[in-house]
């Protein structure tokens, strides 16, 4: 006598999660982030960031640097 019948299984359980998680990301990044700029004091650290990851010799991370340091002010000047 069977007394139930599991359906579906893991691999179902696994694709439900997974469905789960991309609906809650869209979600996410379209209803709950604001939509404001980063601040030019968020962006500046984010492009020296960018610039150590990327840069291997010195004068192109120099140059990367100085880049970001023009952007941040041009920033702070049209505030």
């Amino acid at each position: 006598m069977r007394l139930g019948v599991q359906r579906g299984g893991a691999l179902s359980t696994l694709v439900i999660l997974v469905a789960l998680a991309f609906v809650s990301y869209y979600v996410y990044k379209n209803y709950l982030i604001t939509g404001e700029p980063p601040s030019c004091k968020a962006a500046l650290q984010s492009c020296m960031k960018d610039c150590r990851r990327t840069s291997t010799e010195a004068p192109a991370a120099q140059a990367c640097q100085d880049a970001c340091q023009r952007d941040a002010e041009a920033c702070e000047r049209k505030r």
